[in-house]
């Protein structure tokens, strides 16, 4: 029997991260460039790549 996959929020240090889907702008966003979907597993194996959440960011706390 396989395993469950964890849920998301339940992540740990050195888990992988799960692939996501976002909108991006590159170098020039905000300057009329246009947007593009990138992927996380567009970079799996090929870049390093971090990950960095601010929960509070741009709020009023």
């Amino acid at each position: 029997m396989a395993a469950k996959p964890k849920p998301v929020w339940r992540l740990e240090v050195g888990d992988e991260a799960p692939d996501f889907e976002l909108m991006a702008t590159g170098s020039t966003a905000g300057k009329g460039d246009t947007k593009r979907k990138i992927r996380l597993s567009d970079y799996r194996g090929k870049k390093n790549v971090v990950l960095a959440f601010y929960p509070a960011a741009y709020t009023p706390v």
